[in-house]
């Protein structure tokens, strides 16, 4: 799960904005449990891209 989908229930604001002391406990707690939590579904994405176009250029450089 990661911290920029999360709403505290304190103070109904982002958990990664941290604009209180609840949610600067919970984001801090998530990152520590989780260290990949700071990966947002984009970067998740683009780098299963980068993986991809490597073995395509493997693949032709070898064939």
């Amino acid at each position: 799960m990661t911290v920029d989908r999360l709403v505290c229930a304190n103070c109904s604001g982002p958990v990664s904005e941290g604009r209180c002391a609840v949610c600067r406990a919970n984001r801090a707690r998530l990152q520590q449990e989780n260290p990949w939590s700071a990966i947002t579904p984009a970067t998740l994405i683009a780098l299963l891209v980068a993986l991809l176009a490597v073995v395509l250029v493997v693949e032709h450089a070898t064939a």
